[in-house]
């Protein structure tokens, strides 16, 4: 099937790079003619795990350009995959999901399915179907769909590959009969339903993950207070089928372009229709709180961290990407600098796009022993790989005071007794090996 993608980003590079994957013969349209030139080039303007590889392989099959006009002109299905961020007011901006609606239907010249991938509002769908039919420049048929994506940066391309679920809301049969074709080779199961319900799964499913998260950070903050480990908590609760051992990890909140985005866009919807959802607002809440865990913990050791040389061991919400977006270090990094600590910050993708944020107020190092050099104190932000496999002895002999507090319970208490370090995480006991007698 010829079929064409709006939006090069997360959503509309992997969507787009999948189906062909799967056969199809996709072109992927940008605004971008430096990223146009990279994608055609093979190279992903994006970090995610083995896109890249996977654009390569398909290339006979991609294509990428700048011209939307030709791109959509005689697509059989046409997937809009562009940004929706964050207005001020806490709702979706669809400035962009309407400009590519205006631009398609200036563009096509035979009936066609334009899917909606980006996440969207409720009742989006039925307002972009209203732009394209009242814009259209020839006469010809036009059927809007809502096909919401459920990936998850750092494993989109496996999370799209092997989704739980391909999610189909149409107004029509055709509609659903074509987005069937499109996804026939996919193993998954395909729930069809109305755009509204369609857009709404994707709101819920994001939202009560997020609730989770929250959840387990408030039992996790309880648990220091009373001395329970929310390791084992968590565990034990995990068997439980109805609840299940996802999105259990307790932390410092959930971050990316997703989940702080869509909570408060679907509060903000609710409260557009009077109406008020108080559990996700007080996930929203919780996540906020949870961002300055590590400096609240800090205050322990030192009063103030002016003059300190900190160690901050990763700079992305998450492993396995470089966004930045909702991360906890954009909060808690400028409010160190503020205190007048000496920061220096390690991140194996990340810096470059930091940097663009605080090209001069941090050091940034090559290495988590560069980081750790003569530190007073430690901050971990990100479960990289790299810093759950690193020694931890080594804290103890390159720190000046080795205190570590850690936001993504790295290591195995068990282990953190055997070094001489002071070890605080998240919703377990503190260790203490060495005296703190300096602070």
């Amino acid at each position: 099937m010829k079929i064409s993608v709006a939006g090069t980003g997360y959503v509309g590079l992997v969507t787009g790079v999948c189906l062909a994957e799967y056969g199809h013969t996709v072109t992927c349209v940008d605004i971008d003619e430096r990223k146009v030139a990279l994608m055609e080039s093979g190279i992903s303007p994006i970090y995610e795990p083995g896109l890249e590889e996977l654009m390569n392989k398909n290339m006979e099959r991609l294509h990428f350009t700048t011209d939307y006009g030709r791109a959509y002109e005689d697509a059989d299905v046409i997937f809009i995959g562009v940004g929706t961020p964050e207005k001020q007011d806490g709702s979706a901006n669809l400035t962009y999901v309407y400009g590519v609606a205006e631009e398609i239907a200036a563009s096509i010249k035979k009936d066609c399915v334009v899917v909606v991938k980006s996440t969207v509002p409720i009742g989006t769908n039925d307002k972009i179907e209203e732009v394209i039919k009242s814009n259209l420049q020839h006469d010809v048929n036009v059927y809007v769909a809502s096909n919401p994506e459920f990936l998850s940066q750092g494993s989109a391309v496996k999370d799209t590959l092997n989704t739980s679920r391909i999610v189909i809301g149409v107004e029509e049969e055709f509609a659903g009969s074509v987005l069937q074709e499109v996804y026939k080779d996919f193993n998954a199961p395909i729930v069809v339903t109305n755009r509204k319900s369609a857009e709404m799964i994707k709101y819920a499913s994001n939202d009560f993950l997020a609730l989770k998260i929250s959840f387990i950070n408030e039992i996790a903050n309880l648990c220091e207070i009373i001395g329970a480990d929310i390791e084992d908590v968590a565990h034990g609760m995990g068997f439980d089928k109805r609840i299940g051992d996802k999105f259990l990890n307790a932390g410092i909140g959930y971050g990316g372009s997703c989940f702080p985005k869509d909570t408060k866009a679907l509060h903000w919807l609710a409260n557009f229709h009077d109406y008020e959802l108080k559990t996700v607002k007080a996930a929203i809440d919780v996540n906020e709180n949870q961002k300055l865990k590590l400096i609240k913990k800090s205050r322990k050791y030192y009063e103030s961290l002016k003059g300190l040389n900190i160690a901050v061991l990763g700079l992305t919400f998450k492993p396995g990407t470089d966004d930045l977006r909702e991360a906890p270090t954009l909060v808690n990094i400028p409010l160190m600098v503020e205190d007048g600590a000496n920061v220096r910050a390690w991140d194996p993708v990340g810096i470059e796009n930091f940097k663009k944020l605080h090209p001069k107020s941090v050091t940034y190092c090559a290495s988590i022993e560069e980081t750790l050099q003569n530190a007073d104190i430690c901050f971990i932000f990100t479960e990289w790989d790299e810093v759950k496999a690193f020694d931890l002895n080594k804290y103890s002999e390159l720190m000046k005071h080795p205190i570590v507090i850690d936001g993504r319970n790295c290591y195995q208490l068990s282990d953190v007794k055997k070094a001489k370090i002071v070890y605080d995480s998240i919703g377990r006991e503190t260790i203490q090996q060495v005296e703190t007698s300096f602070v």
